[in-house]
């Protein structure tokens, strides 16, 4: 019989968080906090299947967030009727068939080529769509709460009216006062014209997903300040290896499966073009991704996760197989934390 989980969805992080059925699903080898555990860091919730992100918007739609009870509670399917074939996947019990839905996907996976078999690339750019679909669309709700005046685009005002005139005329640049969020605004405003379109805006409320070079140099000069002991805006070895390094490891460890990690010498001599004994931001952009990873980069490091877990004769590729033999790696929250948390919480550090 299909083993099945049943969602929840909270209110308080917008994020679906399954939960299996205890006398369905055997959990005895299952770390549900694996990829956050192996990389020491709280990760964004990342989710694999697309249809997961259709509920939670449309749970939202039909104010089904927050409830105590699951929007799936009970014989009656709230969702019927409003996504296209969804009655197929959950039984009368309102649990979602995930055997069935990963019979459904596979075929989307394996599609380059199509040979039965899904490999880390093919993965990948599933894992990396789906959290730009989420990206945009966490981008669409807050485009659609903050225009006031209706023209698409963001302005200074409508994002952070808390600020007055005389708030961006001081213009302090402490963390979280009026210049230093005027500053993060100017950087995601490409062409200068006072507001930020969709893309604009999205690189502004997620600026570690942003290919904005401004944007790249801001979170680059605030990871320093924290690690620039004597103030000079540069990082010297010590500072490197003490603020820096530990981080750049752990990320390296994970991609190499623990082989091949550089020294923290060799990591600051390749970085150090100029040899002056001194990392300056630019110099440091090589590391960005390690040092500031965003949902994006944490695709590829979850595409690794789900290929470790699930990749039973290790030819570093999955079968459908495989994936339903530990189909519950695919539908289980990455967090560390408890799902009362807030996920705010997870999201831009330096913001």
């Amino acid at each position: 019989m299909p083993k099945a989980v049943v969602y929840t969805l909270l209110a308080t992080a917008f994020v679906i968080f399954l939960v299996f059925s205890r006398n369905k699903t055997n959990h005895k080898n299952h770390v549900p906090n694996g990829l956050s555990r192996r990389l020491g860091y709280k990760i964004p919730p990342l989710v694999f299947d697309p249809l997961l992100l259709k509920i939670e918007r449309l749970s939202e739609e039909k104010g089904l967030l927050g409830n105590e009870r699951s929007p799936v509670d009970g014989e009656m399917n709230p969702f019927s009727g409003h996504l296209d074939n969804i009655d197929e996947y959950f039984g009368d019990e309102g649990r979602l068939n995930i055997t069935l839905r990963l019979i459904s996907l596979f075929p989307l996976l394996d599609n380059a080529p199509e040979n039965g078999i899904v490999d880390f690339e093919e993965l990948q750019a599933w894992i990396v769509q789906q959290t730009i679909n989420r990206l945009n669309y966490r981008t669409q709700k807050e485009v659609a709460s903050r225009d006031r005046d209706g023209d698409e685009a963001i302005s200074f005002a409508e994002y952070l009216p808390q600020f007055s005139d005389e708030d961006l005329e001081r213009n302090e640049m402490s963390h979280g006062e009026a210049g230093w969020w005027k500053e993060q605004f100017r950087n995601a405003d490409i062409d200068q014209n006072g507001t930020l379109s969709f893309n604009e805006f999205r690189d502004f409320l997620q600026p570690e997903d942003s290919e904005n070079e401004q944007i790249h140099k801001w979170l680059l000069t605030e990871k320093i300040q924290r690690m620039d002991i004597d103030h000079n805006d540069k990082l010297d070895y010590l500072e490197f290896r003490d603020g820096a390094y530990d981080t750049f490891k752990t990320y390296v460890e994970f991609e190499n499966g623990g082989a091949n990690v550089p020294t923290p010498e060799e990591v600051f001599g390749r970085l150090d073009l100029d040899k002056d004994k001194l990392l300056r931001v630019e110099e440091l952009k090589p590391i960005l991704h390690y040092l500031s990873p965003g949902e994006l980069s944490y695709a590829k490091y979850y595409t690794r996760y789900l290929i470790q877990e699930a990749d039973d004769n290790g030819d570093g590729k999955l079968t459908l197989n495989e994936m339903i033999n530990h189909e519950y790696i695919f539908y289980n929250t990455v967090y560390e934390d408890s799902i009362f948390d807030n996920d705010d919480d997870h999201y831009h550090d330096e913001l």
